[in-house]
């Protein structure tokens, strides 16, 4: 079905992974699609032509989502290019792992500069183009509730604090009819954190499935938060993380 036929949708770090998955699932329910990348040049420039060969317009923008002026900048030019915005997905994170006392000051900078200012500007960004009925869907983790990985402290307090902002955008944007929710992956299969490393048995331990998460299976619950289907969903938390969390 065409659910989303004629919508804008920005995914920011969407040329790989849970990003590349989300863009196609959003476009094949018949949405134009704007990616950012910071590195993956030929992987987003692949997605555009696969996602214009649908008949979707499509776009790859190059942004540090570290940067404010870069994202900023890539949000309004996604705005431009695609005609509007209805959709802006907040994917784009790091991660980076430590023990508190040998976490440095450069990595707690960067993880808080990506995985929380960066959601946080791109909405601000996206918000004056966002029209009634818009969606803004950020990508958290399930980590956020349950921390099984002991360096994985601060990336996770990084999480964390995606769901006091989901709730409280949600509350602003409310008024507007504008819904704004945060889906939690548990473990996926990434390059970053394929289903076959070392901790791979570890990870599919914690979750009542047994199973990791194929990005398809995160793309297809943004998509859905994406649809008329979930116009009274705002301000939750979906967690698409195989009962880690039962």
């Amino acid at each position: 079905m065409q659910e989303l036929a004629g919508k804008n949708a920005l995914v920011t770090g969407g040329s790989r992974g849970i990003g590349a998955a989300i863009a196609r699932a959003l476009s094949d329910k018949g949405a134009n699609i704007a990616v950012t990348y910071e590195r993956s040049a030929d992987a987003a420039a692949q997605l555009v032509r696969a996602i214009e060969a649908q008949g979707r317009k499509a776009v790859a923008i190059q942004a540090d989502s570290a940067d404010p002026g870069a994202i900023q900048r890539s949000v309004d030019e996604a705005a431009r290019a695609l005609g509007g915005l209805d959709i802006l997905v907040n994917n784009a994170a790091i991660g980076r792992y430590n023990n508190i006392a040998d976490f440095t000051v450069e990595d707690i900078d960067a993880l808080y500069a990506v995985n929380i200012r960066g959601p946080v500007l791109a909405s601000k960004a996206a918000i004056p183009h966002l029209k009634t009925g818009s969606r803004i869907i950020t990508i958290g983790s399930a980590g956020a509730d349950r921390i099984a990985g002991v360096p994985g402290t601060v990336y996770y307090m990084t999480k964390g604090a995606l769901q006091a902002f989901n709730r409280g955008l949600a509350r602003e944007l409310g008024p507007r009819d504008i819904t704004v929710n945060l889906v939690q992956p548990g473990s996926t299969n990434t390059d970053s954190n394929p289903e076959t490393g070392e901790s791979a048995d570890y990870q599919r331990s914690l979750s009542a499935l047994g199973r990791f998460n194929q990005p398809e299976d995160v793309a297809a619950a943004v998509a859905f938060l994406a649809t008329p289907a979930a116009r009274q969903i705002t301000g939750t938390i979906l967690n698409v993380d195989g009962g880690a969390l039962a």
